[in-house]
């Protein structure tokens, strides 16, 4: 018993630790680590787990039969696996195309894989992708309730930015992969995302919270997961960001 209150006095306390930190301000709990680890009895009973969306909000614009995307989907899959496009192909373990659910209405695209990425075969498993977890989840989303995907499919040599003709070789799988969800819209994470879905030019500045358009689909750009690993105090602005996005698309702020 003794044990128990001093774990319930421990978690109230870090609860008002966090609430100091955050200032009040209602930043949801991406804020706070990068991590998801795994919570803790007590934990689970004083912070609830965000509550899934009810309701799917309709497509700006009729996406593919749910068949016919699926089959176009593994199609790309396949291509990309066999890819030999570029140079990226010779370091690759495997080919790292998507995760998540092709039917959102919201889709997060990425810069490229990293070694654990790489490993895994999937987008976003690292750090930074536990992060990119908390903040969907933040925003209402079960954790696999949107498509994250990446502009290259294979891993950069030490997770540098993909150079330009490496993007633009992967650039028919991840317009493939938009053309058939058509979701109502996307997060471009970093910049080598926002610059190869036209939201800002090369070297250009001012492009982290401004919306944009790509193929008739809205676009906001903001910071990279694993740059906010880095920065932290960077967090803020992008949940302003995250904001907008489920204003744009109707959805009640969590």
């Amino acid at each position: 018993m003794e044990d128990e209150r001093q774990a319930l006095l421990e978690a109230a306390q870090e609860l008002l630790r966090w609430e100091e930190e955050l200032g009040g301000i209602g930043v949801p709990s991406f804020e706070l680590e990068a991590r998801p680890a795994e919570p803790l009895a007590v934990e689970r009973q004083l912070v609830p787990a965000p509550k899934p969306r009810v309701e799917p909000v309709p497509a700006a614009e009729p996406a593919a039969p749910n068949e016919g995307r699926a089959h176009l989907l593994r199609v790309l899959q396949e291509k990309a696996a066999a890819c030999t496009a570029c140079v990226l192909h010779e370091g690759r373990n495997q080919s790292v195309f998507a995760r998540g659910n092709p039917k959102t209405d919201l889709v997060f695209v990425g810069e490229g894989p990293g070694y654990h990425e790489d490993q895994q075969g999937l987008p976003f498993v690292g750090n930074a992708g536990a992060l990119l977890d908390r903040m969907v989840t933040a925003m209402g989303y079960p954790r696999d309730g949107v498509y994250i995907c990446n502009v290259v499919k294979c891993r950069p040599p030490q997770n540098r930015t993909p150079k330009p003709e490496e993007a633009g070789s992967c650039k028919p799988f991840l317009t493939g992969q938009l053309d058939a969800i058509r979701p109502r819209v996307i997060v471009a994470l970093g910049r080598c995302a926002a610059e190869n879905l036209g939201q800002v030019e090369p070297g250009g500045r001012g492009w982290r919270g401004r919306w944009g358009t790509y193929e008739g689909i809205d676009v906001m750009s903001t910071y990279h997961p694993a740059f906010l690993l880095r920065s932290p105090q960077f967090k803020k602005p992008v949940w302003q960001d995250l904001k907008n996005v489920l204003r744009k698309l109707g959805k009640p702020i969590p």
